[in-house]
């Protein structure tokens, strides 16, 4: 699969599914999710879910299958290494109904560094049949993609490496535009109508409230516009403004914001 012209007007789906005991028991924080969002943005490509499963065969198996069919895209992270709980490889294979046979390429790699590698390390060369490798090129073996599941590492520095090689596979829609109007001094109770009318106006966008406050009495939030149509996005943002300016806020800002 190859990437088409970023910019079709096409919305790309996609979700994200972490694998792992140790971030369900909170031993372990997870940074992969919000690093795979910002990345997918730059395709166009909408992160629309994210699950955690535990190290459970049954438990991958049923996320995969029930992502897979809803969104264009899977992005799984964690579970191939090379302990007895990384079981992601197999687990997809099984989703898929196939089998996860050694990959030549990764049992040459593994050869190079380690000679004849032990049962241990023969798991990471699993990938279901009618896999393409993923790059790694941090340090271990590569992940794999199976159809339009990717199957990435789980720790961050090697998965954002891998993601490298995941971007120009990817079917690309037009990216998503965002603004933030910030509002100091007024709460949410004078905001929220504003907001509101603004966002019936124009559903095809998004727009969220964050609240922030400074202790003592600094205080606000942050509204923040997203859309594909830039046109629509500075209307929007112009008529937020005059409404909440009519509303009764004060200390109302447009702030330089990245897409």
């Amino acid at each position: 699969m190859t990437a088409t012209q970023a910019g079709s007007g096409e919305r790309v789906t996609a979700a994200v599914m972490i694998i792992g005991d140790e971030i369900l028991s909170g031993r372990t924080q997870d940074v992969n999710l919000s690093a795979i969002a910002r990345y997918l943005a730059t395709y166009g490509v909408d992160l629309c879910e994210a699950r955690v499963v535990p190290d459970i065969e049954e438990e991958i198996i049923d996320a995969v299958n029930a992502l897979r069919t809803r969104y264009d895209y899977v992005i799984t992270t964690g579970g191939i290494g090379p302990t007895h709980d990384d079981i992601t490889a197999d687990s997809i294979a099984k989703a898929f109904g196939v089998t996860a046979p050694e990959h030549p390429e990764i049992m040459a790699m593994l050869r190079e560094r380690w000679g004849e590698p032990n049962a241990a390390r023969r798991r990471m060369a699993h990938v279901p049949e009618g896999g393409s490798l993923v790059k790694n090129p941090v340090q271990g073996p590569p992940g794999f993609q199976k159809d339009n599941v990717f199957v990435l590492a789980g720790v961050p520095a090697i998965m954002r490496g891998m993601l490298e090689d995941v971007g120009p596979r990817l079917r690309t829609g037009a990216v998503v535009l965002a603004k933030t109007v910030r509002v100091t001094g007024t709460g949410e109770g004078t905001i929220a109508a504003p907001l509101e009318a603004v966002a019936k106006a124009h559903p095809a966008m998004s727009l969220g409230s964050y609240p922030f406050f400074s202790p003592p009495d600094v205080y606000g939030a942050n509204l923040v516009l997203r859309g594909r149509d830039a046109a629509e996005l500075d209307a929007a943002v112009a008529e937020l403004i005059a409404a909440l300016t009519e509303a009764g806020a004060q200390n109302i800002e447009l702030l330089a914001d990245p897409a």
